[in-house]
């Protein structure tokens, strides 16, 4: 190690970032290669303990390149190198047994994120790797002799290898606020344009949904840009009183936070009967009013409707809570299946990085050897996690891009 205060030095200390060094040092040639995370925050690992609501959802039970956005062929060798099963068998070997929910997700059976950043640094401390918080890496260049040099807030340091592990700029009050992508920039990386992804949505002022506070059900989400559709999907959608929230909103969300930022027009639609068109719920519809013509529209509604819901829904077209189905007119039902199978949401926003959970952009991943992580365009520089250009939906499948590229950097950069 002459010349250098560290071989391998991991700058952030988060999910992708512990995950390396780990590997690092386990796949260490000599056994005194040494590795360090600097950190700028005081306590480590700030994001994975309020991930989950709490409770950190590690992994889920199957990840496909599908589950990202980003080149697909370089994801899958990402993922093929350190997929699902091993994590999950990793983090059984580190103590924290998992348990899988209905969802697909996986959890710790302590339901308690705290299980989770203990096992991450409990086996970074057995393997003698420094953990240096409140070193905020601020520049970095390379050497001509080979190896990097970093200033950080509290001076200087030297390395053979480095792992950009800085995260991207979602929640940035656990320190990932972007400052990482300036880093790759002087090393030579391009970034792309980079927006919330997994966030909330706020909508316009006039729309229903804080009357509808707290309710969640099934929905199907359309996003179009410029009048073309860019992403459908069906699942929980979660009515907030700024707006919607649930994972089809969050998942939903890049698309229309991307089409946005890029300064195209961007609208999204909600269908409250997923899978159902126009022609099959007017038949139904007009089927109930056949058979039943006294019923209620909302008890109707509400059979496949929570009936907080198919009250606003009624209202919103104008239609009064107690009218029969035998009463409604042919233009007011035809309205309200507009209404059930393609409501247009006034989007107003998202609410920003505070609230969302990934970044959309960044690093391309183009610019790295998917083999190793290692950089095409910087020797001995690595990228990992959030800070490359690659986002995943809800449910576990970020945390799982953050172990698979740790792993795949942290065992290169130990090795070489």
């Amino acid at each position: 190690m002459s010349g250098f205060d560290v071989d391998i030095a991991v700058i952030g200390g988060g999910a992708a970032g512990l995950a390396a060094a780990i590997f690092a040092r386990q796949a260490g040639a000599h056994p005194g290669a040494s590795v360090a995370v600097l950190d700028g925050a005081a306590k480590l690992g700030a994001k994975i303990l309020v991930s989950g609501g709490g409770r950190c959802n590690v992994t889920h039970d199957v990840v496909r390149p599908e589950d990202f956005q980003g080149p697909r062929k370089l994801i899958k060798r990402v993922l093929r190198a350190f997929d699902e099963r091993a994590a999950a068998a990793w983090f059984e070997s580190l103590g924290v047994r998992l348990k899988r929910e209905e969802t697909g997700k996986l959890f710790p059976v302590s339901d308690d994120a705290h299980t989770v950043l203990g096992a991450l640094v409990g086996r970074c401390e057995a393997l003698g790797v420094r953990l240096m918080t409140g070193h905020r890496v601020r520049e970095i260049r390379r050497l001509a002799e080979g190896g990097f040099e970093m200033g950080h807030s509290r001076g200087v340091m030297t390395a053979r290898r480095v792992v950009l592990a800085t995260g991207g700029r979602s929640l940035p009050k656990t320190g990932s606020d972007g400052g990482g992508y300036a880093l790759a920039k002087r090393l030579g990386h391009t970034v792309t344009a980079t927006y919330p992804a997994l966030a909330p949505l706020v909508l316009e002022g006039p729309m229903f949904h804080a009357s509808l506070a707290g309710v969640s059900h099934e929905a199907e989400f359309l996003t179009f840009a410029e009048g073309k559709r860019v992403d459908q999907r069906v699942g929980s959608l979660l009515w907030t009183h700024f707006g919607v929230s649930g994972p089809v909103a969050m998942d939903a969300s890049r698309f229309w936070t991307t089409a946005r930022g890029e300064g195209k027009q961007a609208r999204m639609m909600c269908s409250f009967l997923p899978g159902e068109d126009f022609e099959r719920v007017e038949r139904w519809l007009i089927d109930v009013a056949t058979d039943g013509p006294r019923r209620g529209l909302i008890n109707v509604l509400g059979e496949r409707l929570p009936r907080r819901v198919a009250e606003v829904i009624a209202g919103q077209v104008g239609l009064e809570a107690g009218v029969a189905m035998g009463q409604l007119p042919r233009e007011a039902r035809r309205t309200l299946v507009h209404a059930l199978t393609g409501l247009d949401l006034r989007v107003a926003r998202d609410r920003g990085w505070n609230y969302a959970e990934v970044t959309a952009g960044g690093v391309p991943l183009e610019e790295v050897d998917p083999g190793t992580m290692g950089s095409r365009v910087a020797e001995g520089l690595y990228l990992v996690g959030e800070v490359l250009d690659c986002d995943g939906r809800i449910g576990g499948f970020n945390f799982q891009w953050a172990w698979s590229t740790g792993f795949v950097a942290g065992t290169a950069a130990g090795k070489s």
